[in-house]
C-alpha cells in the first residue's frame, strides 16, 4: 500500500488534487511507492482480436473533399446549390472574366452530373481551391483535366499562378469536338505557393465540366488519389478497420435515389451506388454538415484505401430512420425493400467474384480481386429505438439468409445511457444481435471515472462496438482521460470488440465538428495529442489480456458546492421568486425581482433585463445565456425557481453547484429541441448527462422548478412532484493500468495512465515471471493543456529504455503521462 497519500476533495464538478502529505520515511526509502500494480502472468485473459482499434471516417470538416480527397479543383462540376448552404451558387469558389454562366439543360455531360459552364469566347473563370487557395510545391507534378465541347473548336488556355506571378508554364488545349471530351495536360510547379489559382480562359464559345487539378504524388494510386499526408498519418496509426461514410450522412435526408423519378433530390442520406463508377457520373449531394459533397472519394476508393492500410473495411448502410436531430421513420416499403437489396448488392460489390454483376463493377473499376468484407452496419444513432429495430431486423435477416458469415452491426443510439441506450439495449440483447455500436461525447471526468464501464456487461450477450467517442477537447489532459479508459476497453476486450475514436479529419479553416483526432490545412496536417494517445494504444496492442491489479489513489469526496445560475438555449424565457433555502431552514438568498438584477452576474450570451417583475431573456438565437449569483461555497441547499418559456426551440437551464463558466451542473428541461430533458455536468466546458427523461415545455405556462442539494445527492422537482434523483460520488481515478501479451514478441506491455500533476512511484510485481533486465519505454509526457498545433508539437512520444525491471521492480511514472514499457520474457 501507499505510504504517501493524495487527497482529492471533489468539489462540484471538479476533483482537485489539494495536498500530499508525506509520512516519516522508513528506513528503506526506496520502498516507499504511491501504487502498487500486481500482474498474474499465470491466468489468462480476454484475447484481444486484431481489429480491436480503428478509425472512423466521416465527411465532417471537409474531410473528403478539401481533405482526404486529393483533387485541388473546389466546386470542380459547378454543382453547388443552395440546397448545399444557403451561400452557396453554381459558382462559388469561382470568378468570371467576361460572360460565363452555369447551365442546366439538355446539353449536360450526364444525366447526374446536371449542371456545365458556357464560357463565352474571350472570357475565363479561375478557381480559388480550398483554405488560402491551390497549394503547390515547387518541382512537383499536377495533373489537370477538363471535360470540354466546342461547337466551333476553341483553344483553352490554364494557368497556375498567385499574386507573385505564375507558378507553372501555362498550357493550351485545343478544343475540336462538339461533343463532350476530356483533355488533359500537366503543370510542373516552379515554385512553392499555398495561394495558387488555377485560370481556364477560352478564346471561343466553349461549355466546361469537372475542371481538376491533381497533385501527381498522391496515396498509393492516381489518379483519383488521396492526399498523402493525411492517408500516411492515418497509416500510421495501423487502424484495425476502417468505418465509413458516416455518422449523420447516413441517417440524415431523403432515402429516395438521385434520379429524375425523385426529382433530383440533393439532400439525401450516403448511398453507396452513388458513388461508384467513373467520377464524372456519379452523383452529387448535399452534405449533412453544411455543404456539398461531390462523392469523387466513394465507396470504392474507401474499400480500397482500407485494403491498403491493413484494415478491415466496415461500411454503414441506411436503415430509413433518421436521426441526428431529424428523427423520422419512413414508412415506404418498397423504400424499404430498396435499400435491403442494395446492401445485399453492396456486399456482392465487395466480395462476389468478377463475374457477378457487382462485382463486375468493381472489377471494372480495377480491382478484380474481393475486399472480404466481413461486417456491415444498419444505421447510426437512431433516436426511435421500436422503429429503427423494426427495420434493422429486416436488413439482418436479408443478410444472414445470403450471406450467413457477415456480422450485421446495430446500435443503442446517441448516448451513453438513458431511455432509448436502454431501450435499443434490451432489443438487441433479446435479438441475439451479433454487436452494438455505441457513441458518446464526454467531458475528460466522465473518462476517468467510468473506466470500469464495461467491467459489469453480460459477457454472453452482444459485443460492444464503440464507434465514435471523445473527450471533448484536443489537450493533453483529454488524450489521459482516453488512454485511461481505454485501458478498461482492453481489459474489457472479451466484450469491447472494436473501438475508434471521432472524427477523424478537420480542416481548420471549415470546423462543424471539434475536437477531432488530426488536423490540417491545404498544405500541412498535424497530429492532436489525442492522435498520439491513440496511436502508442493502435500499436502496441498485443494479443491477450494479462490479468492484473493495482492500488487506487485514496480520496475523500465533499459535498457538491456552488453558487446557482440560469440560462437559456435558441429560447426566450422570463424566470422569478428565486429561492435558495439552506438545509436548516435559513435563506441564504431571494429575489423576486422587484428591483434591478444587481446580484446577477452575467457570464454568457443574450440580452437580460428585468421586466413586469421577472428577470426575462430575450435573444432566442442566442446559446447559453448563463447568469449566476450567489456563494461557490453554498452547500446542502434547495434552490426554487418559476420559469415560464416565452419563444424559441428549447426549455429552461437552471444551474446548480456553479464554481465558474466551465464547471457547474444544469437542469436542462426542454432541450435537445424541446424533446428531452437532462442533467448535465460541465467540467471545465465539457458536460456529461448524468440522467435523461423524454419530455418538453410548453410555451407560456409557469413551471415550479425546484432542485434538492444534499451531500453529493440532488433530487429534482418539476411543479411540486419529484422528476428523478441521482447521486454524484463516482471517483475520478486517475492511475489507471493494463497489462497485455504480445506473442509475437514474447514481451508482456504494461500500460500506465498517471492523469495527475505529481509523479506516481509504483511497484511492479510481475507474479513471478522471469524476464530480461531492461524494458523499452514510450512515453507521452505533457503539461495538462498542451494542444499540437501547425507549428508547435507538445505532445510527441519518446523512447528510452529502463535497465532496472525484475520479477518485482519501482518505476516512476511522470506526473500527467502515459507510458508504456515492453517487457521481454524469458
Amino acid at each position: 500500500m501507499s505510504r504517501t497519500a493524495r487527497w482529492r476533495l471533489g468539489l462540484g464538478a471538479s476533483a482537485v488534487l489539494l495536498a500530499t502529505a508525506a509520512l516519516p520515511a522508513p528506513a528503506h526509502a526506496e520502498d516507499v511507492t504511491d501504487y502498487a500494480i500486481t500482474v498474474d502472468p499465470s491466468a489468462t485473459g480476454p484475447k484481444i482480436d486484431k481489429t480491436m482499434y480503428g478509425v472512423f471516417f466521416e465527411d465532417i470538416n471537409r474531410a473528403a473533399d478539401g481533405g482526404l480527397y486529393a483533387e485541388l479543383v473546389q466546386n470542380r462540376s459547378f454543382e453547388y446549390s443552395t440546397a448545399d448552404n444557403a451561400s452557396y451558387t453554381p459558382l462559388t469558389a469561382w470568378t468570371v472574366s467576361g460572360t460565363a454562366r452555369v447551365v442546366d439543360d439538355s446539353g449536360r455531360l450526364n444525366d447526374r452530373n446536371r449542371a456545365y459552364l458556357s464560357l463565352a469566347a474571350g472570357s475565363s473563370v479561375t478557381n480559388a481551391g480550398y483554405n488560402t487557395g491551390v497549394a503547390v510545391r515547387d518541382g512537383e507534378k499536377y495533373d489537370f483535366s477538363v471535360w470540354a465541347r466546342a461547337e466551333a473548336g476553341s483553344t483553352l488556355t490554364v494557368t497556375l499562378q498567385d499574386a507573385g506571378g505564375p507558378l507553372a508554364d501555362a498550357r493550351r488545349i485545343a478544343v475540336k469536338r462538339s461533343g463532350w471530351t476530356r483533355y488533359k495536360a500537366t503543370f510542373t510547379a516552379t515554385r512553392t505557393s499555398t495561394a495558387g489559382r488555377l485560370t481556364v480562359a477560352a478564346d471561343a464559345a466553349t461549355a466546361l465540366d469537372m475542371v481538376s487539378l491533381f497533385p501527381r504524388d498522391t496515396y498509393k494510386h492516381e489518379p483519383n488519389g488521396l492526399r498523402k499526408d493525411l492517408a500516411e498519418k492515418i497509416a500510421a496509426l495501423r487502424p484495425g478497420f476502417v468505418r465509413f461514410p458516416g455518422g449523420c450522412l447516413v441517417n440524415t435526408g431523403s432515402m429516395q435515389d438521385y434520379s429524375e423519378g425523385s426529382g433530383w433530390q440533393r439532400k439525401r442520406s450516403y448511398q453507396w451506388k452513388d458513388t461508384i463508377g467513373p467520377v464524372e457520373t456519379r452523383a452529387t449531394n448535399a452534405n449533412f454538415w453544411g455543404y456539398n459533397q461531390s462523392y469523387g472519394l466513394g465507396y470504392y476508393e474507401y474499400f480500397r484505401f482500407a485494403e491498403d492500410i491493413g484494415a478491415m473495411p466496415l461500411p454503414v448502410v441506411p436503415a430509413l430512420v433518421t436521426g441526428c436531430g431529424q428523427n423520422k421513420a419512413v414508412v415506404d416499403d418498397a423504400l424499404l425493400k430498396r435499400h435491403i437489396q442494395d446492401t445485399l448488392d453492396l456486399i456482392e460489390f465487395a466480395n462476389g467474384p468478377a463475374t457477378s454483376e457487382w462485382g463486375r463493377k468493381r472489377a471494372e473499376m480495377g480491382h478484380p480481386e474481393p475486399f472480404h468484407l466481413t461486417h456491415i452496419e444498419v444505421g447510426n444513432e437512431e433516436n426511435l429505438p421500436h422503429e429503427f429495430f423494426a427495420r434493422f431486423q429486416q436488413f439482418r435477416a436479408a443478410v444472414k439468409a445470403k450471406y450467413p458469415s457477415v456480422q450485421v452491426i446495430s446500435n443503442s443510439g446517441p448516448d451513453d445511457a438513458g431511455a432509448t441506450f436502454d431501450t435499443a439495449w434490451k432489443l438487441n440483447r433479446d435479438a441475439e444481435v451479433d454487436m452494438v455500436d455505441e457513441h458518446y461525447y464526454n467531458s475528460p471526468q466522465w473518462f476517468l471515472q467510468h473506466n470500469d464501464r464495461y467491467d459489469s456487461y453480460d459477457r454472453s450477450g452482444p459485443k460492444v462496438f464503440l464507434g465514435e467517442y471523445a473527450s471533448q477537447g484536443n489537450a493533453f489532459k483529454n488524450g489521459l482521460a482516453e488512454a485511461a479508459f481505454m485501458t478498461g476497453l482492453e481489459r474489457n476486450a472479451d466484450v469491447v470488440k472494436l473501438a475508434s475514436y471521432a472524427p477523424l479529419l478537420a480542416n481548420e479553416d471549415y470546423v462543424q465538428w471539434s475536437p477531432d483526432m488530426v488536423w490540417f490545412n491545404n498544405h500541412a496536417s498535424w497530429n492532436s495529442a489525442n492522435y498520439e494517445v491513440q496511436k502508442l494504444f493502435m500499436t502496441n496492442v498485443g494479443d491477450r489480456v494479462v490479468p492484473s491489479t493495482a492500488t487506487g489513489t485514496p480520496s475523500l469526496s465533499g459535498p457538491i458546492t456552488g453558487a446557482v445560475g440560469l440560462s437559456t438555449w435558441n429560447t426566450g424565457a422570463a424566470y422569478d421568486d428565486v429561492k435558495v433555502t439552506a438545509a436548516d431552514g435559513g435563506t441564504l438568498f431571494g429575489d423576486d425581482f422587484s428591483g434591478d438584477a444587481s446580484r446577477w452576474t452575467h457570464t454568457g450570451t443574450g440580452s437580460w433585463t428585468v421586466r413586469d417583475g421577472s428577470y426575462v431573456q430575450t435573444d432566442d438565437t442566442a446559446e447559453n445565456t448563463m447568469v449566476q449569483a450567489g456563494d461557490p461555497s453554498w452547500h446542502d441547499y434547495d434552490l426554487h425557481v418559476k420559469a415560464t418559456k416565452k419563444s424559441g426551440k428549447e426549455g429552461f437551464l437552471v444551474a446548480f453547484g456553479v464554481k465558474d463558466t466551465g464547471n457547474y451542473y444544469w437542469w436542462n428541461l426542454g432541450g435537445w429541441n424541446n424533446t428531452q430533458s437532462a442533467v448535465e455536468q460541465a467540467t471545465d466546458g465539457g458536460k456529461s448527462t448524468l440522467l435523461a427523461k423524454a419530455g418538453s415545455v410548453e410555451t407560456g405556462r409557469a413551471y415550479d422548478i425546484d432542485i434538492k442539494v444534499r451531500g453529493r445527492q440532488v433530487t429534482l422537482y418539476l411543479d411540486g412532484k419529484e422528476w428523478g434523483s441521482f447521486t454524484d460520488d463516482k471517483p475520478a481515478e486517475p492511475f489507471r493500468q493494463v497489462v497485455t501479451r504480445d506473442a509475437k514478441t514474447g514481451e508482456l506491455i504494461v500500460k500506465v495512465v498517471n492523469a495527475q500533476s505529481a509523479a506516481a512511484r509504483t511497484s511492479v510485481d510481475l507474479g513471478g515471471a522471469r524476464v530480461a533486465s531492461t524494458a523499452k519505454v514510450t512515453t507521452l509526457a505533457a503539461a495538462p493543456e498542451a494542444v499540437n498545433t501547425e507549428t508547435a508539437t507538445a505532445v510527441a512520444p519518446k523512447t528510452s529504455t529502463f535497465t532496472q525491471v525484475a520479477g518485482k521492480f519501482t518505476y516512476t511514472f511522470p506526473a500527467n503521462s502515459v507510458t508504456f514499457l515492453r517487457i521481454k520474457q524469458k
